[in-house]
């Protein structure tokens, strides 16, 4: 008995003098390797604490309740940051899981998980958030959020929000939100939104927005939009929009537009339009339901009702029911009345004017025509 009594005063002596004299916690290691119990600060295997207020490093496992206190967040983890149901961390390598979430104050790189969501200031790696993922900064890798996934910085890799995903700044990769698919900057890649996609700069590659699709700049591939296409300088590629499509510069490729399709610039390609289609310039084919025009046309324009040429030159073809040149004809109109200011080619319709032709042949009916 007496030999007990002084063995445990002797385990006792060594537990009370393992103690640092600040009182943050048990340390059991030997050179730091081994197991630490409460606020030791550096720890190779494993730590368990409440909360950190003096981390520094641990290389291991780091199993906390709660997230750092606002001055305790400069340690570093290498290994595995498991929070029940909170952890957390300056920066994070490797694995970190949280029931609740996990954050970073300033990088998360490996794979992070929490129930709720996972932030920090940089993501890199796999990252899965009950409610979200996101960062101030930039995230590369595969984000997945419940609600959203977003990013302060860039966001390279493959993000599904479930309502949205966004950047402010670029956006590169494979993107789907729920709702909407956004950057501040630049988009490229597979990028598809359940109301939109869009960016303040350019947009390239596969778009598709359950809206529309638009950008602050170019817009560059296969574009689709259930409402419409835009953007405020050029379209290229193919693009489609339930509505219309329409660039403020110019549109040069395929462009379908349920009801329209614009360019403020040139239309260099072929465009469809429901109702119209209509730019400054056309080079190739501008086809209608109903009305198509430019200023400037080398090709053809094609519509049912009615194609008119804005006091430019017409080089190529136009058919319609009404084909108003109001300005020079270079080539054929095939319509029902066909009106020319200048021409310098061949009318075939009832009603045929050549208004510089001599008085006796100006109204023509079959055909008209003028030759220099």
């Amino acid at each position: 008995m007496q030999y007990l009594r002084t063995t445990l005063r002797a385990l006792a002596l060594a537990l009370v003098t393992a103690l640092p004299a600040s009182a943050q916690g048990l340390d059991l290691t030997i050179n730091h390797v081994g197991l630490g119990i409460g606020d030791v600060p550096r720890v190779t295997g494993l730590r368990l604490n409440y909360r950190d207020r003096h981390l520094e490093r641990v290389d291991g496992v780091n199993a906390t309740i709660w997230s750092p206190y606002d001055n305790g967040g400069n340690g570093v983890v290498r290994g595995v940051a498991l929070g029940v149901p909170v952890t957390g961390a300056a920066r994070i390598d490797g694995v970190a899981l949280g029931v609740f979430g996990v954050g970073a104050r300033e990088r998360i790189r490996g794979i992070g998980v929490g129930g709720l969501g996972v932030g920090a200031n940089e993501l890199e790696g796999i990252m899965v958030g009950g409610l979200g993922a996101g960062t101030g900064g930039d995230f590369t890798g595969l984000g997945v959020g419940g609600l959203g996934v977003g990013s302060g910085g860039s966001l390279r890799g493959i993000f599904v929000g479930g309502l949205g995903a966004g950047s402010g700044q670029d956006i590169t990769g494979l993107v789907v939100g729920g709702l909407g698919a956004g950057a501040s900057r630049d988009m490229k890649g597979i990028i598809i939104g359940g109301l939109g996609a869009g960016a303040s700069g350019d947009a390239t590659g596969l778009l598709v927005g359950g809206l529309g699709v638009g950008s602050g700049g170019s817009v560059r591939g296969i574009l689709a939009g259930g409402l419409g296409v835009g953007a405020a300088k050029d379209v290229r590629g193919i693009a489609i929009g339930g509505v219309g499509v329409g660039a403020g510069e110019n549109l040069i490729g395929l462009a379908i537009g349920g009801v329209g399709v614009g360019a403020g610039g040139t239309l260099h390609g072929v465009g469809i339009g429901g109702l119209g289609v209509g730019a400054q310039t056309v080079r190739g084919l501008a086809l209608a339901g109903f009305g198509a025009g430019g200023r400037d046309v080398q090709g053809a324009l094609i519509a049912a009702g009615w194609n008119r040429l804005d006091h430019g030159t017409l080089r190529g073809v136009t058919i319609s029911s009404f084909n108003q040149m109001k300005g020079v004809q270079r080539g054929l109109a095939i319509g029902i009345v066909n009106y020319a200011q200048e021409l310098h080619g061949l009318q075939v319709g009832l009603i045929n004017i050549a208004r510089n032709n001599s008085p006796g042949t100006r109204v023509l009916p079959i055909a008209n025509w003028h030759a220099n």
